[in-house]
């Protein structure tokens, strides 16, 4: 078994050259599949809400159900370096509030970093958070937990004046402790510049080619999702024609009556049977 992949193995990477793969999923069976490959980076994320619990934003996602689940990706990869993401109104009321939740992560589900979204007004959280001894990524660019503000996402950093502010506060968050940076629906170029003049593992999500490492959602690797997807994202399976031709087929078969059969049953020991029929009748 290999060794647990840490923060000081990614920042290795990173001064080698060497591209960072990460992966969002958000159960064992996947984690544990994600495991037996390549793969660095497991992040759960509350992404969650909308691939998981089907709801159209991420923001109705509690910070109980992240847990719980960060904990079941830590079971089924165990050394894999994992990231845990802060829902919403999980950091929002105060340090103490960040801190606590956080730590959850940290002790109830074996999360090495924390992942904030994190605009300007959250530097004291990531500070915070830093401060008390965790790892923080800051997650930056398109930030998911502003829909209600924003309305609608579009790429950022696309205008010159746009992409000097992405690029100050990707300094700031770093000034404040965060260990790595994930950058969201940015232009190629700004990410580029970001990831030179930064010390830590830059992680692209939609940013372009040009970070230190890259991270989708492993719905959309597996070619799960169904319908147009963001423009980042690339189906590298086609798992969801292949699930709905074996959900059709085991409902095919129940219904002619041809499984289950003899070999995917249980049954009684030999004589038990002749035993139970003559139990039952009224005559014994």
């Amino acid at each position: 078994m290999k060794n647990r992949i840490t923060i000081a193995d990614l920042i290795t990477a990173k001064r080698q050259g060497r591209r960072i793969a990460a992966v969002s999923c958000y159960d064992y069976i996947t984690a544990s599949l994600v495991a037996q490959t390549d793969i660095e980076v497991i992040l759960v994320g509350d992404s969650a809400g909308q691939v998981v619990l089907g709801f159209d934003s991420t923001l109705p996602v509690k910070m109980d159900f992240m847990v719980a689940i960060t904990a079941a990706v830590r079971r089924g990869a165990p050394n894999l370096f994992l990231v845990a993401d802060m829902p919403f109104m999980s950091y929002h009321l105060g340090l103490n509030q960040a801190v606590e939740n956080a730590g959850r992560f940290v002790t109830e589900a074996g999360a090495q970093m924390i992942k904030i979204e994190a605009g300007e007004p959250y530097l004291d959280v990531v500070k915070a958070v830093s401060d008390a001894g965790m790892s923080v990524m800051a997650h930056i660019g398109i930030r998911p937990q502003t829909i209600t503000r924003v309305g609608r996402f579009r790429a950022e950093a696309t205008g010159a004046e746009a992409a000097l502010e992405l690029i100050n506060l990707a300094e700031q968050m770093l000034h404040a402790g965060a260990a790595t940076l994930l950058i969201e629906g940015a232009a190629s170029e700004v990410a580029e510049i970001i990831t030179q003049r930064s010390e830590v593992p830059v992680i692209s999500c939609g940013s372009g080619p040009n970070c230190d490492g890259q991270i989708l959602i492993a719905p959309d690797i597996l070619g799960l999702t169904q319908g147009p997807g963001p423009r980042f994202a690339k189906n590298f399976g086609t798992l969801a024609d292949d699930t709905v031709r074996a959900f059709g087929e085991y409902a095919g078969q129940i219904k002619k009556g041809s499984f289950p059969d003899s070999k995917h049953s249980y049954h009684m020991k030999e004589g038990e049977l002749k035993r139970l029929k003559e139990l039952l009748s009224p005559n014994a």
